[in-house]
């Protein structure tokens, strides 16, 4: 039992390993191409803790951040489709 779960998961991370490289050789090829990113905007909040556990939420504005077009963030930016789906982010 424990063999198959061995293999099994050994499968699994070579397949989330493979997925990873493909994603990013992909980017790479948009990149070359003159693509490969985008931007969204966010809407940035402050969150600042006050006495008695309370917080007071301050919103900072709306700013466009770059974002790259593929499955896994890369080079230091989030995905578009996960930037699209979280567009206001906490301080």
């Amino acid at each position: 039992m424990s063999k198959a779960l061995a293999l099994v998961l050994r499968f699994l991370l070579l397949g989330v390993v493979a997925v990873y490289l493909a994603d990013w050789a992909v980017l790479a090829v948009r990149v070359s191409r003159g693509g490969g990113f985008g931007s969204v905007t966010v809407s940035q909040y402050l969150a600042t803790p006050l006495k008695g556990h309370k917080e007071e939420y301050d919103y900072l504005g709306s700013v466009d951040q770059r974002c790259v077009k593929s499955i896994f963030p890369h080079q230091e930016a989030q995905p578009c489709w996960w930037l699209e789906r979280h567009k206001n982010q906490w301080q």
